[in-house]
Order: structure tokens, then sequence, then C-alpha cells
């Protein structure tokens, strides 16, 4: 864990006159957690393990009224990307989750949602590709999708989770890119820990509503996604290559709001017992808080 938490009260802690409660979470509820604060208005998913309590909590959200959102259930991971792109190409705000070979199975989709610049988050639950049939948390599935043209922002812990998930919105609708959160399968997503969770109205000074630069309008109607010949398909992508450029310093401009509204930060990368050192491990997920541990044994 982060030293951050040691800055936390065992209850609640006010930032900027707002105020934060502290509650007992799994990484999956943080997610939903979140995308509650979030104030999404429409979500597709088709359930697979370990993503399963994210869309479970956020059904039970807008079925009981703490979500003003749409669920719009479906048959495939497949179709639950194409319902939230047709959501975003409207004008609304849309999350998805999945996991291992749902996000396989979105493939095709995902190169739609950042050729058409749609803001798109989505949890992504790290969990081995079979053969052998394996549930548990590998980093494959994610990583085959490297190039699809998402954004990949790995978590250490709940609170990263939470956070991060927050950010994800901010930061997909500034630079019209979709965005990947993504959580350890178990080791994090069902691991319960302490989360500061932010109340509404901090949420919202962080994240105010949607504002689409594009969207399709039925009383101006439009053709998006069409046809497009070489030169114009090329100046797509350079524009998508562009954006992603830009993803860096719009990450360093959002974080430095959060912290200004939450108290806390995470950085792009963090660094530890480097200066000296001979060997240099990169990782990321929960195997950060091993190796920090580790290098405090050492």
């Amino acid at each position: 864990m982060r030293n951050l938490r040691n800055r936390m009260s065992a209850q609640c802690y006010v930032v900027g006159g707002g105020s934060s409660m502290r509650q007992v979470l799994e990484g999956s509820h943080a997610v939903s957690e979140a995308v509650r604060l979030a104030k999404v208005q429409v979500m597709s998913a088709y359930p697979i393990t370990p993503q399963t309590h994210i869309v479970e909590a956020l059904s039970e959200y807008c079925e009981d009224g703490r979500m003003n959102a749409k669920f719009i259930c479906v048959e495939s991971e497949h179709s639950a990307m194409a319902a939230v792109i047709g959501a975003a190409s409207g004008g609304a705000r849309t999350f998805t989750a999945t996991s291992s070979h749902g996000l396989a199975l979105m493939h095709e989709l995902l190169h739609w949602a950042s050729a058409a610049r749609l803001p798109i988050v989505m949890a992504e639950v790290n969990r081995a590709l079979a053969p052998g049939w394996n549930i548990w948390m590998d980093q494959t599935d994610s990583l085959a999708q490297r190039d699809t043209g998402w954004i990949q922002l790995y978590c250490e812990d709940g609170q990263e989770v939470l956070d991060t998930t927050l950010l994800a919105f901010r930061l997909a609708e500034t630079v019209n890119l979709p965005v990947m959160v993504i959580l350890d399968a178990f080791f994090l997503s069902h691991t319960y820990e302490p989360v500061d969770v932010p109340d509404q109205q901090d949420a919202d000074r962080f994240l105010p509503p949607y504002s689409p630069r594009i969207q399709l309008d039925t009383k101006n109607p439009f053709a998006m996604s069409q046809m497009a010949p070489p030169p114009v398909y090329m100046e797509m992508r350079r524009n998508i290559q562009a954006a992603m450029e830009c993803v860096s310093a719009c990450f360093d401009r959002i974080e430095k709001e959060f912290e200004t509204v939450f108290g806390r930060k995470y950085g792009q990368l963090e660094t530890v017992a480097c200066d000296d050192a001979e060997i240099i491990l990169i990782v990321t997920g929960t195997a950060a808080s091993t190796c920090r541990h580790v290098l405090a044994e050492l």
C-alpha cells in the first residue's frame, strides 16, 4: 500500500470543503462506486469471471435508483461494446467492463471505438486466456490490445482503482479516445480493503457533465464513420496518434486537478529506490505492492 493511506483518517477526512467516507470495498466495487459517482448515462456488459461483481453492482444501482442510467443487457461482449459505441455516438457518457476472452471477443469493435474517437471507459479485469482454462491473473488479455488505440491505465490497489476510474472519464473526454482501467483478477478485483469514497459534490467538481463535441442528432442528421478513402483514412490515423502523444501531458494536468479536489495523486510512473540500482524491475498492478514490500526488507 502507498504511504498516502497513512495520511487518511479512520472514518473520513475533509479536502477543500468536501468530504470522503472510508468504506471497506473489494476492487470490483471500487470500480462500480466510481462509475456511480461519474454519473454514467449508459452501460452495457456481459458477465464474465472475474469482472462479474462490477456489473452486478451497477445493475443494482440502476434498479434501485442510485443511478439515473440505462443498463443494456446483451448476449455477448461484442454486443456490449457495440451498444456503448452507439450510446457514445449519441452523446452519452458510457461504460462497460470485461475480462479475458470477453475482451478478445470485443477486439473488432475496440478498433471502431478508438477510430471513431469515442470517450468510452472500460474496466478490464486481467485474466489469463485459454488454453489451459484459467480464471486467474494474467495480463495477456490487455497487452494483446496494445495497438487498438485505447489508453491503458493499470492500478495497484482499491483506492487507485476508484480514483483512476474517475480520472479516466476526464482523460477520455479530453483527448477523445477510449480508456481501459485495468485491475488484477482476484488479487484486486475480489480483495477487500479500505477505500475512501468521495461525496457526490466533490466528484461533480472534478468531473462535470459530459459535453460531446460531435454527436448524432435526429433533428440534424448526418453520417458518422462513413467510407474513408486512403488519404482521409491516413489523416484519421495520424490524428489518433497525435491525440495519444498528448495523453501524457493531459494526464499530468488532470491529475493535478484531481489532487486539488481529493488530496491524492499517483503519477504516471512511480519510482522506488532507483537512484543507485543496478537492476530495475518494472511492474504493474498488485505486483507493485509485493515489490515495494520486498524492497523494504532488503
